[in-house]
């Protein structure tokens, strides 16, 4: 069985989430690592930066992780209606490590989850569309959670299922 990753970008509610999601997916036999993108601590990414001092050690080490995955699950908290920036960051510096932009991400699965202190819809739609945009193949099913709206480990385990069927 291939290992999963899932990239969290919280260090909140959509840590626990990303907990429970790696507990449920041990549960039907898969394995799975967790990466807190917030923990990284990135520098922002522009090209003046890039061209300044090249690409961040931490970049490298995680791109090198991240190429030998082809499942994944974002987990992220809705920031201002789309991506918190600790998402979009990290992303933004892993499309610069090679010639192809999309050779990270280009035709791997991936699942987008959330627990948010709004509706968490928008962070999702963003999610869905940025990963899509950069090759990934987002599944139609996501996880939607928030304080009113709790996981339903039912549909957890319908997505993770998903997932794991995908070769």
């Amino acid at each position: 069985m291939k290992q999963i990753a899932i990239l969290v970008a919280s260090l909140g509610k959509n840590v626990e989430l990303a907990n429970k999601l790696q507990e449920l997916l041990k549960e039907q036999g898969g394995e799975a690592f967790i990466i807190n993108l917030a923990e990284l601590k990135l520098p922002l990414y522009t090209t003046a930066e890039a061209e300044e001092n090249g690409l961040p050690q931490k970049v490298k080490e995680l791109a090198d992780k991240l190429l030998k995955i082809n499942k994944f699950i974002f987990v992220a908290p809705e920031y201002n209606g789309t991506i918190p920036p600790a998402m979009n960051n990290t992303i933004a510096w892993l499309s610069t490590i090679g010639d192809d932009w999309r050779e990270l991400f280009n035709g791997k699965a991936a699942v987008i989850a959330t627990h948010s202190g709004g509706g968490g819809m928008h962070v999702l739609m963003a999610m869905r569309q940025q990963l899509s945009y950069i090759g990934m193949n987002v599944l139609g099913r996501q996880l939607c959670t928030n304080f009113q709206k709790h996981l339903s480990e039912k549909s957890a385990n319908a997505v993770i299922e998903n997932l794991l069927s995908i070769n």
